[in-house]
Parts: structure tokens; C-alpha cells; sequence
């Protein structure tokens, strides 16, 4: 028996898993994926006990692992939720 996910889809899916991993980057993504357009920073931080940098460092594994992308408008960031990031894992786990 040999499995079915290739090992590169493998690292990209441990990769997601990972980063989802920890309740407060669940939580951002569950309050991105909500909103239509970008969630300026700003407006995160307020939703969680958490000083700006705490925030921002979550904000920036999700990046890393392509789950959410952000744009710098003046001072800000605005994040948003990459629609496909969660299509391959989702897809595998259902």
C-alpha cells in the first residue's frame, strides 16, 4: 500500500497543517475568511489579547505558508485570506 499524497504535496499540506495549528491563527483566519475585501491590522488587533507585534508575527507564519497575503497601504497592512490556500488540504481531508 503507497500513499496517495505525493511527498511535496505533502511538505505544502504540513506546511498549512502547521501554521493552523496554533488557536490564534485559526482564529485570524476565521476572521479574514469572514470579510469580503482586506482587514487592516489595526482592526485585528483588538479581537485578541495580544500586543500588535504578537498579532503581526501570526499574521506573518500565515503568510509564509500561503494561507493569507497582505498589501501595505500608507502605515498598514491589510490581510486577506488566498482562496485556494485551503483547496488542497481541504480537498484531502474530505
Amino acid at each position: 500500500m503507497y500513499p496517495d499524497v505525493e511527498r511535496d504535496q505533502a511538505v505544502r499540506m504540513a506546511e498549512v497543517a502547521r501554521a493552523l495549528g496554533d488557536p490564534v491563527r485559526l482564529q485570524l483566519v476565521d476572521v479574514l475568511r469572514k470579510h469580503a475585501g482586506k482587514v487592516c491590522v489595526c482592526e485585528l488587533v483588538p479581537l485578541f489579547d495580544l500586543s500588535q507585534p504578537t498579532v503581526s508575527h501570526h499574521l506573518k507564519v500565515l503568510r509564509r505558508a500561503g494561507i493569507v497575503g497582505s498589501a501595505r497601504e500608507g502605515l498598514w497592512a491589510y490581510y486577506y485570506v488566498i482562496p485556494d490556500a485551503l483547496k488542497e488540504l481541504s480537498a484531502w481531508l474530505s
